[in-house]
């Protein structure tokens, strides 16, 4: 049964795990799949700025959120969702309290939805006893969304597929990171159903995407579409190469020292929201929940 209050049915004390953004530093669709999908190719990596959430077990089967995020019924939330998927993986009643605290923007292509749902995945499933493996995990996480199964598996990867066929990249650089976040919501479905979307760039393999050559098939149309985005990429490139993140709407730049992205962050016109961030091959909810006792 579904509630969105806090009684006195809690049985432990809260423990905090972090969702983590996710760039995507390349994304190229290589076709259309029979059932409506794109393939693509893309290079994953994470960011240091998160989502928090913190769970508590309950001795009943009763799943509290807070607080309630406006627009988004309980059961629509993608943390219910996750939480209920693992709830069906069990005979036994399973509950929890759980507070997010929203730190990532919503609808920025930075996969704070599907973090959050992998974060509550990897969370319950171990408070919970469950002992499901990473893959499985994963196979759950795919039905809530594409970028899911990255987060659930925690390293930074090579996708291809709709983005659940992933390589690690252990490899990568992390750089630091200055990401715009242009005040507008990208319309996600709107621009892959769009005619002028390139469909057919021709598949690359990993050591060509470790090389950061490829590009983001999304950002011209998003850019033309959203005047905001292309005027936010055009004033970052004066700078540093800037590019889209998943559909959007926001950008980024890579730059090989803090100092150097907070230098070109305190450039920008004050009407622009910003942040800098480490990029980390190993999600931060994996160092939380995975580290050696």
């Amino acid at each position: 049964m579904a509630n969105n209050s806090t009684n006195n049915a809690s049985v432990s004390n809260w423990l905090t795990v972090p969702a983590p953004a996710k760039l995507n530093l390349m994304l190229h669709i290589t076709g259309r799949r029979e059932d409506g999908y794109h393939n693509l190719q893309t290079l994953f990596q994470f960011i240091d700025r998160c989502d928090e959430l913190s769970f508590r077990l309950r001795d009943d089967d009763q799943l509290t959120l807070e607080p309630h995020i406006e627009g988004v019924e309980f059961e629509d939330n993608l943390i219910v969702k996750a939480a209920r998927a693992l709830q069906a993986k069990s005979d036994k009643p399973l509950g929890a309290d759980i507070q997010l605290k929203k730190i990532l923007p919503m609808g920025g292509g930075l996969g704070g939805g599907s973090s959050d749902a992998a974060t509550t995945l990897l969370t319950l499933n171990k408070i919970w006893g469950l002992n499901l493996s990473f893959d499985e995990l994963a196979e759950i996480g795919l039905t809530l969304g594409a970028d899911v199964p990255v987060f659930v598996r925690g390293q930074a990867a090579f996708g291809e597929g709709i983005g659940e066929v992933l390589t690690p990249t252990p490899e990568l650089d992390e750089p630091w990171y200055l990401v715009v976040v242009p005040q507008v919501h990208v319309n996600t479905g709107k621009i892959f159903s769009n005619k002028c979307l390139t469909r057919d760039t021709p598949i690359i393999n990993i050591r060509t995407a470790l090389r950061r050559e490829g590009n983001n098939d999304f950002q011209d149309i998003v850019s033309q579409l959203y005047p905001e985005i292309g005027k936010a990429l055009n004033l970052l490139n004066k700078f540093k190469l800037a590019k889209l993140t998943g559909t959007g709407a926001c950008i980024f730049s890579s730059f090989g020292s803090e100092k150097e992205a907070i230098t070109v962050s305190d450039q920008l016109p004050a009407e622009y929201v910003s942040f800098v961030a480490k990029g980390v091959n190993t999600s931060p909810a994996h160092k939380i929940l995975f580290r050696p006792s």
